[in-house]
């Protein structure tokens, strides 16, 4: 610990959850007056522009206020269950998750398309257009309004409904994609904050965190480069990268962000650290990469107990979304 100086010493819980993989999720969670409640997750019934009739699993903190909310996708061919293990270790720490089975996964594989008939969509078959469907949020002006609005978008906008009664809070929006999962959920994320302000105010730029645990650098035609080249990902919104060791597609997408971010990044490959020369407390890095010692990835890594990406994932969300000065 020497390493990071006495400037550190008030965070001592982001450096536990870095260094000590083994060590509980409850090192890393953040101070609250009461444990919240173990919700029994909720299953929701969505529906994007182009008639997909999308399933989701809501995991409540209710009544308590949560401390963020989550947005957690899955790999290709898993579903909500394959991430289960990870949104309920974010529920039972302070943090409410909504976990959407992705077009042609878990009970999203029906949609209803021209005249009413209805068609059967299936992971293993999901074709380009289908996988960029899943990010799709344009068309017009007004975002509420939109001409297309995919299976995240139609995520955001249940989240942004349950911000109104004060359940939720849509400017406390943290995302996690897994896989696959995570290409999406930065391209729905560069989409995000490309949404311009209106009369009423903005409209976009909602995600203040985003968490890629193996992201795929390319797969079935699309890739995560559009994304990461955004003006959202490239400077504004802080971004963990988490992978395996030998995982090359989440090294490089972190040395991509590192090009972009040069005096705020912060790396942890296995028990080798390293930090921005000109960073003095590596709590204040905006872009971080954890390489873990194990030969998982995607869901099997962000659900895995011994990993401990929870406890990771969740002191990186207390940081950014509530900095404190030393």
């Amino acid at each position: 610990m020497s390493f990071f100086g006495e400037s550190f010493r008030f965070y001592t819980p982001f450096i536990l959850a870095f260094w000590l993989p083994s060590s509980p999720v409850a090192v890393a969670a953040p101070p609250v007056a009461a444990p919240p409640v173990a919700n029994p997750s909720q299953k929701l019934q969505l529906e994007t522009s182009d008639g997909l009739a999308l399933s989701a699993r809501y995991y409540a903190v209710a009544p308590q206020k949560p401390l963020a909310t989550v947005l957690l996708l899955h790999d290709l061919e898993g579903s909500h269950k394959t991430v289960d293990p990870l949104a309920k270790l974010l529920q039972k720490n302070g943090f409410a998750v909504v976990a959407p089975d992705l077009r042609g996964h878990g009970d999203s594989t029906f949609r209803r398309g021209i005249g009413g008939k209805v068609e059967t969509l299936d992971a293993k078959t999901l074709k380009r257009q289908e996988l960029e469907a899943i990010p799709a949020t344009a068309g017009g002006r007004v975002r509420e309004q939109a001409e297309f609005r995919g299976d995240i978008e139609a995520v955001r906008n249940w989240i942004s409904n349950k911000s109104t009664s004060g359940e939720l809070d849509i400017q406390r929006l943290c995302v996690i994609g897994s896989g696959t999962g995570g290409t999406l959920a930065a391209l729905w994320t560069a989409a995000d904050w490309a949404w311009p302000p209106i009369a009423t105010g903005p409209q976009g730029q909602q995600v203040r965190a985003l968490v890629l645990i193996s992201p795929t650098w390319a797969a079935k035609g699309i890739s995560i480069v559009p994304a990461l080249t955004s003006e959202g990902l490239k400077f504004q919104i802080p971004i963990m990268v988490i992978g395996g060791e030998g995982d090359r597609d989440a090294s490089k997408v972190f040395d991509q962000l590192k090009r972009f971010r040069p005096q705020s990044w912060f790396q942890q490959r296995g028990d080798r650290s390293e930090k921005s020369p000109k960073l003095e407390n590596a709590a204040k890095a905006t872009a971080f990469l954890m390489q873990l010692e194990t030969g998982l990835s995607a869901d099997k890594l962000a659900s895995d107990r011994t990993a401990n990406a929870a406890a990771r994932i969740q002191t990186f969300f207390t940081l950014v979304l509530d900095p404190k000065d030393e």
